[in-house]
């Protein structure tokens, strides 16, 4: 467990300007007078010596005086690439402010922009010229012990599709969030964007496009990059996590499946998605009294978010007691296509558990055919609806009014982001319903004011999750990602919304209280692991004091000469 706790001193054989240039060591107006003579950085400062505090007062300053969002971002990167410390102690302290920023739905636009507002290289780009020496490539990042890893191969960016190079915005976004919402020290993380060319014609054309100027690699030849990047991991940084992020369906499905016992690995699309929406349905059946073996769901979208929620889903239904015939009667699925049926082609390989058979729809009094959404909600009267599509607006009036006819309070979850690809908007979820939906969004939304009531709009982001299962994953030292922790996760991340705030109508806990958020589902994450024999075994009362101890809050440390 010392290797994960933050260095409390900084030991280096370098002086003056390179300890200012490098964003590791450079504390900027915070050296003391003693450091500065001692450190041979003379009068390479203003002689006003400052907190951290005052730092950051500052900086804010700054990014709050840019007047695009876009704008804030490349402040904020550029904070990042001169003082790492002073940027994550900015994030931490202004979460709900500068995520959106750096995180969606800002970088979206960031990674459809990323060659013309390219500044600083961080991270590492992997194309398939490399794929014969990917060891070598992953021996140059800049740190030894590398422990976690966010990975895209930039093809389903959000809800854009492939942006090619500027894919890298996300695993950089979502390692600061890792930083800033629990407290993995930013030394053993490392983005990779997987470069294997892109089908984007406004980036092949782009004659200033920084990456990797091909098709995209398909087929075998794909696997093989796939596999060599895997092996390459596994021999370079054996004790890392693997993050998938962003990679299209077609493949996201069947690399987690092919390679989740063979590296400690897990999908953030498909798994956290899923287990970020499983609490939300937890936190509506505590708002409601309810029972979750008495929901029935639909879902507008089969492929990652969906699915994976769908997944999630089944497993809970499972341990309420519900058995196979149940389940499938009490989950219905459209697609690109129309509803997922059993004896439909084509039907994807990750969607077919939940696809709908004669004997499901005939329950509901329904025909075997493709049957249209607002039907569909008319006779299988679902009580949670669940969208994942990136196309706005998917979620008319009449598709919610009819939902409304049957449920008191029907559960609305448009899960889309950024905020333009959200299936409906909460306030017409909510005028729709005559002021009776409880909403969950994939977006950020301000409160609703409705007939002289506030409803508050909980994100569900999966920020709210990932971070504490990357930090409980790695403070165990386990060895597999199984379903079952994102379970875990979903009940705990339940438990951590309050009453009153369930009461306001928001189904999770606002974001300032992320690193608390994230403490607690690391500490359960380790006792499942304990528990299971799947990491460490660590007595409770330890696991507490591990989780806290593994957290890093950015303040700066002594630099001293080796």
């Amino acid at each position: 467990m010392e290797d994960l706790i933050s260095p409390k001193v900084i030991e280096t054989s370098e002086t003056g300007v390179w300890l200012l240039k490098n964003p590791n060591t450079n504390k900027g107006l915070a050296f003391t007078h003693e450091e500065r003579e001692r450190l041979r950085l003379g009068c390479m400062l203003p002689h006003r010596v400052c907190t951290i505090d005052e730092q950051v007062q500052l900086e804010v300053e700054h990014i709050r005086a840019k007047s695009t969002d876009l704008e804030k971002y490349i402040g904020l990167a550029s904070l990042q690439d001169r003082n790492e410390v002073l940027f994550y102690r900015v994030l931490v302290e202004n979460l709900i402010e500068f995520m959106p920023i750096v995180y969606t739905p800002t970088v979206a636009q960031a990674c459809a922009q990323f060659s013309h507002i390219f500044r600083t290289a961080r991270g590492l780009w992997i194309t398939p010229d490399d794929m014969h020496r990917i060891p070598q490539v992953l021996r140059d990042a800049p740190f030894r012990d590398i422990r976690l890893i966010v990975v895209t191969d930039n093809q389903r960016i959000l809800g854009i599709g492939d942006q090619g190079c500027g894919g890298m915005g996300i695993p950089i976004g979502k390692l600061a969030l890792y930083v800033g919402a629990a407290g993995i020290h930013p030394s053993k993380c490392l983005p990779i964007s997987l470069d294997v060319g892109t089908d984007n014609p406004r980036l092949l054309e782009d004659p200033l496009y920084l990456g990797y100027r091909k098709r995209r690699l398909r087929g075998e030849e794909y696997d093989e990059f796939i596999e060599a990047f895997v092996q390459g991991v596994k021999k370079v940084f054996p004790r890392a996590l693997v993050q998938w992020e962003d990679f299209h369906n077609t493949q996201a499905f069947r690399i987690l499946d092919h390679y989740r016992r063979q590296l400690l690995c897990f999908n953030d699309d498909i798994q956290g998605t899923g287990s970020c929406a499983l609490a939300g349905v937890f936190s509506a059946m505590r708002l409601l009294n309810g029972n979750i073996r008495k929901q029935r769901i639909m879902y507008m979208g089969a492929g990652e978010a969906c699915t994976g929620t769908a997944r999630r889903l089944v497993s809970a239904l499972r341990d309420a007691g519900a058995d196979a015939r149940e389940i499938r009667e009490a989950q219905m699925m459209y697609d690109i296509h129309g509803l997922v049926r059993a004896n439909r082609t084509p039907l994807e390989p990750h969607s077919e558990l939940f696809s709908a058979t004669p004997e499901s729809l005939a329950k509901y009094g329904l025909p075997d055919e493709n049957i249209p959404p607002e039907k569909m909600i008319a006779a299988f009267k679902p009580t949670v609806l669940i969208g994942a599509t990136a196309c706005q607006g998917l979620f008319r009036q009449e598709m919610i009014e009819e939902m409304a006819k049957h449920t008191d309070r029907p559960i609305i979850m448009p899960m889309s982001n950024p905020t333009a690809k959200a299936e409906c908007t909460p306030a017409e979820a909510i005028a729709w319903t005559k002021g009776r939906a409880i909403v969950a969004t994939g977006s950020p939304f301000a409160p609703v004011d409705y007939k002289g009531r506030r409803h508050v709009i909980g994100q569900a982001n999966n920020v709210y999750v990932f971070p504490g299962i990357g930090l409980g994953a790695i403070v165990s030292g386990m060895r597999e990602i199984t379903d079952d922790v994102f379970i875990v996760a979903a009940r705990t991340l339940s438990e951590c919304v309050t009453q009153e705030r369930l009461e306001s109508g928001a189904l999770f806990p606002p974001q300032n209280e992320l690193r608390e958020v994230s403490r607690r589902i690391a500490c359960a994450i380790v006792k499942y692991a304990s528990d299971n024999h799947l990491g460490r075994h660590m007595a409770d009362y330890d696991i507490e004091p591990t989780v806290r101890s593994a957290m890093w809050f950015p303040e700066y440390v002594p630099i001293v000469e080796k």
